[in-house]
């Protein structure tokens, strides 16, 4: 068996999200698909995460093994020869047998665009949030700084509580194992590095840490956009953070303008 490892690009808006739903349209299910049209096999790629309904991945990774003998040139071409146009294969290499697109991961990096033109073109809407609005931008700055560090962020997980625990468990990208009670809770994440930019008409959000809970880099967007409305102080938000309370943060961004930019392993 060979233990083949894809680099992926798609457009999140067409999509159910990543993950096999039934009855819906999924990134994994095409790809799947895809894979079993070529190989003859019954395979589910493991991804590195799974990115919800309308996120989209600029280079999401995707693992499986197969007995072809494929070679890994052919498999790119041929796999986007049958994927819809909105999914992209952007390279297909030998992986190590141990590899695992999640389980190998060390830190992931998102990537969340607001459009802040009073209006938004079109072509542009669906990979945005559009919020032409008053922010003071600065307390954004600073409010993204916050986050930096080791923290348990329940605050900023979904509220579902089957959802949260399977997702983290799934997110955890240094967790290949059960821990020991004596560890840090599930919810934990180290954040390497928070950060606001402008670019032009956008106000972009990047974070990279070493794994994120279920809708937690949108609620964190969410949460930042009070602090620029002036309604959540920088000492409500290390409240907020220290809460370990969903309802303790702002409201969860529209999955549009969330991008899966890298998986480091």
């Amino acid at each position: 068996m060979r233990n083949l490892r894809l680099t992926l690009s798609y457009d999140g808006a067409e999509f159910a999200g990543w993950q096999v739903q039934r009855g819906r349209r999924t990134v994994q299910g095409a790809l799947a698909s895809a894979i079993g049209r070529l190989s003859g096999e019954n395979v589910l790629p493991q991804g590195s995460g799974r990115t919800d309904a309308g996120v989209h991945a600029l280079a999401q990774v995707a693992s499986f093994a197969t007995a072809s003998t494929i070679p890994t040139e052919n498999w790119m071409k041929a796999l986007n020869d049958i994927l819809p146009p909105s999914i992209r294969v952007l390279e297909v290499t030998e992986a190590a047998p141990e590899f695992h697109a999640r389980k190998s991961a060390r830190a992931k990096t998102y990537r969340y665009r607001i459009h802040r033109a009073a209006i938004c073109p079109p072509f542009l809407a669906r990979y945005v949030w559009h919020y032409p609005y008053p922010l003071e931008e600065s307390a954004m700055v600073a409010a993204a700084r916050v986050m930096v560090g080791e923290h348990d962020f329940t605050s900023f997980a979904a509220v579902d509580p089957e959802r949260v625990e399977r997702m983290a468990a799934g997110e955890n990208v240094h967790t290949t194992h059960v821990r020991p009670t004596n560890v840090r809770p599930t919810n934990v994440r180290t954040i390497f590095a928070s950060s606001w930019t402008r670019e032009g008409e956008e106000l972009i959000y990047t974070v990279r840490g070493n794994g994120f809970l279920h809708h937690m880099v949108r609620n964190l967007v969410g949460t930042f956009l009070l602090v620029g409305k002036g309604t959540v102080s920088l000492e409500d938000l290390r409240h907020i953070l220290d809460a370990r309370e969903r309802t303790a943060a702002g409201p969860t961004a529209p999955a549009s303008g969330l991008y899966l930019v890298e998986v480091e392993y």
